[in-house]
């Protein structure tokens, strides 16, 4: 029911080949999502072309100047690395599921996955913790395993492990925290169910998105669309439960989903945001990589 870190660990297999492509090409070029076009004294070589005047004399390819009898110099094109953040918003509220898994246990899932891939494409990976109760928790990006490891062990350790309301203000609170974090041309990958979703989530979202590459992610479940089924059930957390029927709540449920649908929509479109949704019947090895290799993800 509940992901374990063996189980996130074994994911590295599933991102392989994947990529996190940049949604914005022109902010990808200018930051260099992955490598720059600038040329100079770098990571990764490139080619040996001859010498010419101003070139850095460091750069002197003796061993090809000795064998062709003109000067050479190697051209080196640089690695930058982009920085990737995480912002898993695991509220007490996604322990619940109508299908194959928990909706926190998909959040989780789809984080760990993301996170394989993030840093198997040479990326620094932070993380912003929401919906956990206190103060976010905070990963500062950093590179490899010594970035993937710290996240998936805290995915681990923050999911719910039962059911309560969603914390209100926590969705909120983490982008607060994330902002000021945020370096221009970042990935923030927002995974939510966006039930926390308010005015000043909005209002801070913006300016974050303005200047970097953000994604939202959506984890739903069919019964939130669909409703409840005729008949009559008992519904809510531990200590505030109390019975509902299906049939005559239809009409107000399917409302209210709709509200909430047309809400985040709207909020995408004006920050022209992809919105990707994930549901609990799908297993994440299935659906993720797909959308992770079709250029819809970056369009």
């Amino acid at each position: 029911m509940h992901p374990d870190l063996a189980e996130l660990v074994a994911l590295r297999g599933a991102a392989q080949g994947l990529s996190l492509h940049a949604h914005r090409p022109a902010l990808a070029r200018l930051m260099g999502g992955h490598r720059s076009a600038q040329r100079g004294r770098g990571l990764e070589f490139e080619e040996v072309r001859l010498y010419t005047s101003g070139d850095d004399a460091r750069t002197i390819d003796w061993r090809v100047t000795a064998r062709r009898g003109r000067p050479h110099t190697k051209l080196f094109r640089e690695e930058r690395e982009r920085p990737v953040w995480l912002l898993p918003d695991l509220h007490p509220g996604l322990y619940f599921g109508s299908r194959r898994q928990l909706k926190s246990a998909l959040l989780v899932r789809a984080a760990a996955l993301l996170a394989w891939v993030a840093v198997g494409g040479g990326d620094k990976l932070g993380a912003v913790f929401a919906g956990t109760g206190g103060q976010p928790r905070i990963l500062p990006p950093r590179a490899r395993q010594a970035g993937v490891l710290p996240v998936i062990e805290a995915l681990v350790e923050e999911q719910p492990r039962a059911p309560a309301a969603p914390n209100p203000g926590a969705l909120s609170a983490a982008l607060d925290a994330l902002q000021p974090l945020v370096q221009p041309g970042s990935l923030i990958l927002i995974l939510s169910d966006f039930a926390g979703l308010d005015a000043q989530a909005e209002a801070t979202l913006a300016p974050v998105a303005a200047r970097s590459d953000v994604r939202l992610l959506r984890i739903t479940d069919a019964l939130e669309a669909n409703g409840l089924p005729a008949g009559r059930y008992r519904v809510g957390v531990p200590g505030r439960l109390w019975w509902m029927d299906g049939q005559s709540s239809q009409a107000a449920w399917a409302e209210a989903w709709r509200a909430r649908e047309r809400q985040l929509v709207d909020l995408a479109r004006r920050l022209r945001l992809p919105l990707t949704r994930l549901d609990t019947a799908d297993p994440i090895e299935d659906v993720l990589p797909p959308l992770l290799r079709e250029p819809a993800w970056a369009a």
